[in-house]
């Protein structure tokens, strides 16, 4: 028994290790605090990106700080009166001490008299609550006193970046509460028991906490921004993971209780047991997401670091913090369902071990097959659209897109968001003719200019952040080229954004390769073997083709986006080839504890059925988890659920259960290729070694009945 078992389940320093961890909780509460997310989303953007040098020219032209919200004011149906444009006007009076310069231009209405817009220069806020608050005054303020049936939108980059932040407000206690709901019925579903929930819901949750308090220590030592969208997604990550591990070391605990005497030397012996697999899928799963510093965007970078953190903490309470509090209460935490010393091994009972014999018997036919299903649920990646314009980002309509769909009725669709155009000063008018003869520019000026370099201010004739958009930003950064001096930058929201689309497709074509790499390096390193790791690594990214492929019909058909946000796949891909691969860790690692004894084949089965119920129950938590993401009105992060959801569920039910095992059956020895194992297959059938045998313990009789009463009784 290694000393760091023994020190935390031992009956003395188990206390002290819970002790530590409780003070530990409490002293980083203490001093660090806890805060919530306020800062908005950035871009993220690198320096070499064409948008970002546009952006650095311009503002020599501009007042550095500045943004700009829009107001748009129209009626349902008809023109605007001459009692509604006077109401406008004096609103846009009234709105001037919120503006930069204590100015606002007054309305423009549209050539139809249908709509009118009000451009409200303001300071840039990078601060969520700020921003909020500013939003809801000049909110307050165009829409008192305006005439009946008259209505304002606030709308434009600021009141996008408002409504976006407007997500996930509260969204971390929403989101918070329906994970934890969650978790906690399929616990008590799991183990049924009215007790035992509680213990590691409780232990999850202060990991949770400590999680996001560490991964914002850790991120502003970096420099690094953790915007509402990550706090909300490490949550349910710390959540997920670090109830699967519970989960494992729970029902290892289990076990053990039937074949020892002492719950302290049946942990230790489960800690032993279940703690490398725990550290080999919390290790992959924490390495995988910190590929993700390795991408240009910040936003990557950032959800990367929180977590890899996330995990880490997850993992260190459940090997540390929950073993201890488990052996503080004894045996009557399983409560109506005590284990008692003695019993039956459930093992040789489990209809998971029948599944794994029947498998075996026609292994090659079971593994084409499950091949093929996966197969066939992945023929929906001919559905998949990848792309979302500004407008689209939202289940629930919210102010601002409403402002933007009225202004492009109205007025030119990019409106709102014109690009910007950085040209030497000398040939300004030559790139300003050349870009109004481009098909797709509805209007272009000479914004301003100095002695070196002008700005031109050009509408589009495209939604924001639309295919049409970027393809017309395309088309212009093409034809500047042949236009002045070749060297024009074009800026703006619409060039961020294909920037942006661009630089997620590096890092997705990046990243990807990278988490592939490692997750092998992880389980050649575990399993000490080729084949085994390249099999299961095969077998999660099918699984992982298969959720993405049902995900996007059921975007299409039955929730009706549009198509799949741009950072949709490279997420789910991590989460689920991540998190998909502990299930088969879980399985193999026991696996090869049963080898020595049982060979390859036997073992299998015996790790089968002796996990099988405990990973499909984890799985089953996992996906729901991942499903709460759904209570958010972001379509990016509900996509970014569905897809693990079901990928979660194929792994777990299908993967794991079936094509793994079937796999192993085809491979049998060759499967721990280049080493050979313990004991053959063909030595074990020699032996008559059978994988459904019950392992019994060694003590007599009596010694179980006392034991069963002493661990009765709820005392430490």
């Amino acid at each position: 028994m290694s000393a760091i078992t023994r020190f935390i389940t031992a009956a003395r320093t188990s206390w002290i290790v819970l002790v530590v961890g409780i003070a530990a909780t409490a002293g980083l509460f203490i001093a660090a605090g806890y805060q919530t997310a306020d800062a908005a989303p950035p871009v993220g953007l690198p320096d070499s990106a064409e948008s970002v040098q546009a952006s650095a020219l311009a503002e020599q032209f501009v007042e550095e700080g500045t943004t700009s919200g829009f107001l748009i004011f129209g009626r349902e149906s008809g023109d605007l009166t001459d009692d509604d444009i006077a109401a406008i006007t004096e609103r846009t009076t009234e709105l001037a001490d919120l503006s930069l310069d204590g100015f606002v231009p007054p309305p423009t209405v549209s050539d139809d008299g249908t709509t009118a817009l009000v451009v409200l220069p303001l300071e840039v806020e990078d601060r969520v609550s700020v921003q909020a608050e500013r939003a809801d005054e000049i909110r307050a303020i165009a829409a008192d006193g305006l005439p009946d049936g008259l209505n304002v939108w606030f709308t434009g980059a600021e009141g996008f970046a408002v409504d976006i932040a407007g997500v996930f407000e509260g969204a971390n206690f929403v989101l918070l509460a329906f994970t934890a709901l969650v978790v906690a019925v399929l616990l008590i579903v799991t183990y049924r028991s009215p007790i035992l929930w509680i213990v590691p819901l409780a232990v999850v949750g202060v990991a949770d906490f400590i999680a996001g308090i560490v991964a914002r220590l850790v991120a502003d030592a970096l420099g690094i921004t953790l915007d509402g969208s990550v706090t909300g997604i490490l949550s349910v990550l710390v959540f997920g993971a670090g109830t699967n591990y519970a989960l494992l070391l729970i029902a290892r605990y289990r076990d053990e209780l039937r074949l020892n005497l002492d719950r302290r030397v049946a942990m230790a012996i489960a800690l032993r047991g279940a703690g490398p697999a725990i550290i080999a899928s919390g290790s992959t799963v924490a390495l995988a997401l910190a590929t993700l510093l390795f991408g240009e965007l910040s936003g990557n970078r950032s959800l990367g670091l929180a977590g890899a953190v996330g995990i880490v903490v997850a993992m260190a309470y459940a090997l540390l913090v929950l073993p201890a509090a488990l052996v503080v209460f004894g045996r009557w935490l399983f409560w109506p369902l005590v284990p008692r010393y003695g019993s039956p091994d459930k093992v040789s009972r489990s209809p998971w071990g029948k599944l794994g014999r029947a498998v075996s018997k026609r292994p090659v036919v079971v593994a084409i097959g499950g091949f093929v299903v996966l197969g066939a649920m992945a023929a929906g990646l001919a559905t998949v659209n990848v792309g979302l314009s500004q407008n689209d980002r939202f289940i629930v309509k919210p102010e601002a897109v409403i402002g933007q769909e009225r202004l492009a009725e109205a007025f030119s669709a990019g409106s709102s968001a014109p690009a910007t155009v950085i040209t030497a000063a000398d040939t300004a008018e030559e790139v300003l003719d050349g870009l109004l003869d481009i098909d797709g520019v509805s209007e272009a000026t000479i914004a301003a200019q100095n002695d070196d370099f002008a700005s031109i201010s050009v509408i589009l004739d495209a939604d924001p952040e639309s295919e049409e958009a970027f393809a017309l930003i395309q088309e212009l950064r093409l034809a500047l080229d042949d236009l002045g001096d070749g060297q024009a930058l074009v800026g703006g929201n619409d060039a961020a954004a294909l920037d942006q689309r661009d630089a997620q497709a590096r890092d997705q074509n990046l990243v990807i390769p990278l988490v592939l790499v490692l997750v092998l390096l992880v389980l050649i390193v575990l399993l000490r073997a080729l084949v085994a790791p390249l099999l299961l690594l095969i077998a999660v990214v099918a699984s992982f083709f298969s959720a993405v492929g049902i995900g996007s019909v059921l975007f299409t058909t039955v929730f009706g986006f549009p198509g799949i946000d741009t950072t949709v796949l490279l997420f789910s891909f991590i989460f689920l080839v991540a998190l998909g691969v502990d299930y088969s860790i879980f399985l193999v690692t026991r696996a090869k504890e049963e080898v020595p004894t049982l060979g390859t084949s036997e073992g299998m089965i015996r790790a089968l059925a002796a996990t099988g119920g405990v990973i499909t129950s984890a799985g089953i938590l996992l996906a729901a988890v991942f499903a709460v993401l759904g209570v958010l009105p972001l379509i990016a992060l509900t996509q970014v659920g569905v897809i693990v959801c079901i990928g979660v569920l194929i792994d777990t039910l299908l993967v794991r259960t079936v094509i793994v095992p079937a796999m192993t059956f085809i491979a049998k020895d060759r499967f721990w290729w280049p080493r050979r194992p313990e004991l053959s297959d063909a030595e074990a059938a020699a032996r008559g070694a059978n994988g459904q045998a019950e392992r019994m313990p060694d003590a007599p009789a009596e010694e179980r009945s006392a034991a069963d009463t002493r661990e009765a009784t709820p005392v430490g």
